[in-house]
């Protein structure tokens, strides 16, 4: 016998179904969420593990933290595939709760994969490292336009050190001469701390085997290579490199009907930081790499560029995934190649 609770799962509010398959009674139970002592005391009151399915939520890692400290058994479930399957058209929380229960009692729950707690701090590390570049690029950008717009256009020479003194002799106005400062105090507060987050990600790299084999194809550098093991996490999971594809979002999108067959752009499923890191990836590999530079140009013929660079994006992928799966180098992928 087991007990099986469904929750749905608000930062404010939480409401609770539960039954206890021994006697299959249903309960519902309202939670507020501000007390932790409350939920904390409510989910310790089970003498057994208990199954608990909840809605996948941005906001849920504390309660999911809670849950696996008391032993729970916790299930992350695709909410919109939970909505689809509802059995009634109303919608409230009490009724969502009802059908989380309802999936977890006839095993139908859509569970997804979770990382386990280092990936998710690795992940959580790269995430808040793309952040700060972005805010530091938007800075720099700033920059270039304060001095195009006082006659100085040097590109990416600006901010090195002949550039900075080249800016700093501008002629602006007090307006200008203000934003110049404090975008340049902002660059320079944020480059060493990416630094720092740089380097405590290069030695968590060094330290993982399956990080260092994909690393070894040209174009897969830190970044990706870490990105690439802790999303995909066990490879033994993913039956095919289509499905890896398709779990990282790159996979195109079919609308066919009858005779009529239509390819349109890719899924976008997934980890967004992964694809940007694929397609940055890519673009350096079918430099240093004869074959996929051959297949960027063969694409590049009848496409646009950016749909040329998803599909290096694309094989590189299929590539990682092959690495990983046969526990080879990029070595050992070439000569394997070259021997078929």
């Amino acid at each position: 016998m087991a007990i099986y609770c469904g929750v749905d799962f608000h930062s404010r509010q939480q409401v609770v179904a539960w039954c206890d398959t021994s006697d299959g009674e249903i309960q519902i139970t309202k939670l507020d969420p501000s007390s932790l002592e409350s939920v904390r005391m409510f989910y310790s009151v089970f003498s057994e593990p208990v199954i608990i399915g909840l809605e996948a939520c941005g906001y849920s890692q504390w309660f999911e933290d809670l849950l696996f400290e008391l032993k729970h058994e916790v299930r992350i479930g695709n909410a919109s595939e939970i909505r689809k399957r509802a059995r009634s058209r109303q919608k409230n929380d009490r009724r969502d709760a009802e059908n989380v229960l309802d999936l977890l009692l006839k095993n139908e729950f859509p569970q997804i994969y979770r990382p386990d707690a280092g990936s998710r701090a690795i992940l959580q590390q790269l995430r808040h490292r793309h952040r700060l570049v972005q805010l530091r690029t938007k800075a720099i950008n700033h920059l270039h336009a304060i001095a195009i717009s006082a006659g100085l256009s040097i590109k990416s020479k600006l901010m090195t050190k002949d550039g900075r003194k080249r800016l700093d002799a501008l002629a602006l106005s007090q307006t200008h001469q203000r934003q110049r400062q404090q975008w340049l105090a902002l660059v320079d507060h944020l480059t060493p701390v990416i630094q720092e987050l740089e380097r405590e990600l290069k030695l968590l790299a060094e330290q993982d085997p399956k990080v260092r084999r994909v690393m070894s194809h040209p174009g897969i550098g830190l970044l990706t290579g870490l990105a690439l093991v802790h999303t995909l996490g066990p490879i033994s999971r993913f039956a095919s490199a289509r499905k890896v594809v398709a779990y990282a979002g790159l996979d195109p999108l079919e609308y066919s009907s009858g005779e009529r067959q239509r390819i349109g752009s890719i899924s976008k499923q997934g980890s967004r930081l992964l694809r940007f890191l694929m397609v940055e990836a890519g673009h350096i590999a079918a430099r240093h790499d004869p074959d996929l530079k051959r297949f960027y140009h063969r694409v590049l013929q009848r496409r646009d560029k950016p749909r040329a660079k998803v599909a290096v994006a694309r094989r590189l992928l299929v590539r990682a995934y092959i690495l990983l799966r046969d526990e080879i180098e990029y070595a050992e992928f070439r000569r394997r190649a070259v021997k078929a």
